[in-house]
């Protein structure tokens, strides 16, 4: 793998450049947490509870603790007033209630919630004493299902009295109203199933206290650690220079990993309490038990139309399922989809009203596309069934709806009590569906719509999305001239996979005028970097890192300017950078190692997000006989605005295209009435593999730069996943029109689908 070294005058931005990142990686120079070591280290592990919702009678680990190897074992008793984890997102008061301990504390609420923490010289030591520890639980009646919960019969937080800790609401214009006058009118019902990230890597983490400064450090943090050392310096009494986030490379995030989980307190917490360094790794089933679960929605859904196909308006009742309790960003979901469920669409009148319910589970977070995912399949499932009611062709139903570009800025609905408005920024959604219909060859492929061919029913579907990312409220990154004349570039965002040491080095190589070679390094991820940091989600770490690179390099261009020029006897105005070189009048020049010490901060504010937007289609075929289907083709249309690199964009498309097939197909955390997980590792939690979906094509398009950030750059890691579900069940759907069967729950697993024809209305077709 070479290392670009042309001149960087605008030509590094918009290059398909291999990922810098992927030599070491794949040479096996990766560090993890788990490769990490450190002198004197012990190793801890996690008691988890076996009973999903329980008073807790007593925790007797005496026996634990005579264990040879063993030095300690830490209960909610003796870390004394046990801290809850801090909403990042959405801390409404009410929601606040439902703030999740850091280990039970007098009660247990599911299964997988720490009890107790055994500190030991070696992990096997550690796991062994966790079997001596005795638990005595008052079992109470487990609540695993949104429906019951909703009734209120049993409250899994006594002191509130309810399992409902909010209703989020979106509103657009009178859709009460509209709803009263319209010519036509549906309402379906729609879930989508309880899924999450389940990235390669599963988390870990390795604190060292410094007792002569008194400081911790927590190697393994990820995705927000500026945010998470917050947390952590007010749950251990510690001012935040006393905390140090260090991030190393990560096995995939998506969302989930890098939030502040209980293990981020109690590592810390015993790592000062013995002085040692402490490592802990999860095994896979206490991450599928423990990581931030995903989706697990359902809605009543309703559109209102002219008979022409005009959507007048759309409303809606959904309940999500949150688990056990509100993690720091517990209702990101939820709020995404009050205000996404219309989509890309000129919808006049909307209300969105979505319940939060606690139950006994695994309590829930973001996870990619979050909200959005669910909200397309139910929105997009429903354009179908609209359409066909109409007698109006569904795609032409779609292109008669789209915003348009002449409606940009377009103003989503405002969801209310967050008091949260946003606006698409530019976009011309007709072009990407027009792109995405040729590309697939929609004209010739109709034709085998429903048909049988080979024994097998064939079908096709096409879905619009928009993807919203870029949030604020600001990042900051820092440049500075090294001794051998290189650039090194720290920054405040965090590597999660999606490779930002290439793109971040691609654009202050443009921003700098120099050879990327020039560029030393990229750092990351460290609270040391950068005074301020806010992070990677939400799409944000080209809109907000990237400019802010921006920013930092014309700073760091004018003192090169300035110090060259007193240098020279000139003004700055007469000198240029190039080829690591300040160049001035007579070709006077001086190596821009002479300039090594000289640093500058740069920052990009904005509170307004960026919109990317496109359409997918899906070709499936289905076998009657068994249920199972077969994806023939699947084409990704999106604008992202201003492209940094093709390829990395590709790649993250792709990947997330594969994770909205898992979701359409595979993925499903199933629970008993008990509370206990059934799917609970990779036997029967079914994870898409490289050969299940060989047939994914991606086109980006960057006709519709941003007008809100100088590099028109949009977010782009979530697209790919959005409109999967939605798409491929229309598909389903179109294939098995014959049978009338209709999806309205995901995953479209093979039984499920065979049971769904078998229940069909029609006979079955010879």
């Amino acid at each position: 793998m070479s290392t670009p070294t042309q001149r960087a005058s605008n030509l590094f931005v918009g290059s398909p450049i291999e990922r810098l990142e992927d030599l070491r990686f794949l040479t096996g120079r990766g560090q993890y947490v788990d490769d990490l070591h450190s002198n004197h280290m012990l190793h801890a592990a996690i008691l988890r509870s076996s009973v999903a919702h329980g008073r807790i009678r007593s925790i007797d680990s005496a026996a634990a603790r005579a264990r040879p190897g063993v030095h300690a074992v830490i209960t909610a008793a003796d870390i004394g007033k046990v801290p809850t984890i801090p909403l990042r997102h959405d801390p409404t008061p009410k929601i606040r209630r439902f703030e999740q301990p850091v280990i039970a504390d007098g009660k247990v609420r599911y299964v997988g919630e720490p009890l107790a923490v055994v500190v030991a010289e070696s992990a096997a030591l550690a796991e062994d004493a966790l079997e001596a520890i005795v638990v005595d639980i008052e079992p109470l009646p487990p609540i695993a299902d949104r429906d019951k919960a909703r009734k209120d019969d049993v409250i899994l937080f006594e002191t509130v009295g309810t399992n409902l800790p909010d209703t989020i609401t979106a509103v657009r214009g009178d859709a009460e109203a509209a709803f009263k006058t319209a010519p036509y009118t549906r309402r379906e019902h729609f879930s989508v199933q309880r899924h999450a990230a389940v990235p390669m890597e599963p988390r870990g983490l390795l604190a060292e206290w410094d007792t002569e400064n008194e400081r911790i450090t927590v190697k393994g943090a990820c995705k927000v650690p500026f945010t998470n050392r917050r947390a952590l310096a007010q749950m251990m009494g510690l001012p935040e220079k006393s905390v140090r986030m260090v991030e190393y490379d990560v096995g995939g995030g998506f969302g989930a990993r890098g939030e502040f989980y209980p293990e981020d307190f109690l590592i810390p917490f015993a790592a000062r309490l013995l002085r040692r360094p402490i490592k802990w790794t999860e095994d896979r089933r206490e991450n599928l038990t423990a990581l931030n679960h995903a989706r697990d929605m359902e809605c009543d859904l309703e559109i209102a139309c002219t008979r022409d196909g005009t959507i007048l308006a759309l409303r809606c009742q959904a309940f999500a399922d949150i688990g056990a309790y509100v993690r720091t960003n517990g209702a990101t979901a939820a709020r995404n989809v009050s205000q996404v469920m219309s989509g890309p669409y000129r919808i006049p009148h909307v209300r969105i009203d979505v319940t939060l319910v606690v139950t006994n589970k695994t309590p829930v977070g973001t996870y990619r596309g979050p909200g959005r995912f669910e909200s397309d399949f139910c929105r997009e499932r429903l354009f179908d069934m609209a359409a066909a009611d109409l007698g109006i062709d569904r795609v032409e139903f779609r292109r008669r709806n789209l915003i348009r570009e002449e409606d940009m800025p377009y103003s989503l609905p405002t969801v209310q009590v967050l008091d949260i408005e946003t606006e698409c920024d530019s976009g011309d959604y007709q072009k990407t569906l027009d792109r995405c219909l040729a590309e697939f060859k929609w004209a010739e492929r109709e034709k085998l719509n429903g048909k049988r061919v080979d024994g097998r029913y064939h079908g096709i579907a096409v879905g619009c999305y928009l993807e919203g990312g870029g949030t604020g409220p600001r990042e900051n990154v820092r440049l500075a001239v090294e001794a051998d004349g290189s650039v090194s570039l720290f920054v405040g965002s965090s590597s999660v996979g999606q490779g930002v040491e290439t793109v971040f080095a691609q654009i202050a190589a443009d921003a700098l005028e120099m050879p990327m070679a020039r560029i030393n390094q990229v750092l990351h991820g460290s609270t040391d970097y950068v005074a301020e940091g806010y992070g990677s989600f939400s799409s944000r770490s080209i809109v907000m890192g990237g400019n802010a690179i921006v920013d930092a390099a014309a700073k760091l261009r004018a003192l090169i300017r300035e110090a060259a020029a007193k240098c020279l006897g000139c003004q700055p105005g007469d000198i240029a950078i190039d080829q690591g070189m300040a160049i001035g009048p007579a070709r006077a020049n001086i190596e821009l190692k002479e300039f090594a010490g000289l640093s500058a901060d740069g920052t990009f504010a904005s509170n307004k997000r960026t919109y990317s937007y496109g359409a997918h289609a899906a070709f499936v075929a289905v076998d009657a006989r068994t249920g199972h289907v077969e994806l023939i083709d699947y084409v990704a249309v999106e604008d992202v605005g201003r492209i940094v690199n093709p390829l990395t964009l590709h790649g993250q498309c792709i990947g997330a295209v594969v994770q909205g097939l898992g979701g359409a197909f595979l993925e499903h955390f199933i629970y008993d009435e008990n509370g206990q997980l059934l799917t609970g590792s990779f036997a029967d939690y079914l994870m898409p593999t490289a050969g299940d979906f060989p047939q994914i094509r991606a086109v980006a398009l960057e006709d519709k730069p941003s007008p809100l950030n100088p590099l028109g750059a949009k977010g782009a890691g979530e697209g790919g996943i959005i409109p999967v579900g939605g798409v491929v069940a229309n598909a389903v759907a179109a294939a098995l029109g014959s049978f009338g069967v209709e999806p309205r729950e995901l995953p479209l697993s093979p039984p499920r689908v065979w049971q769904l024809i078998q229940n069909a209305a029609r006979p079955r077709p010879e």
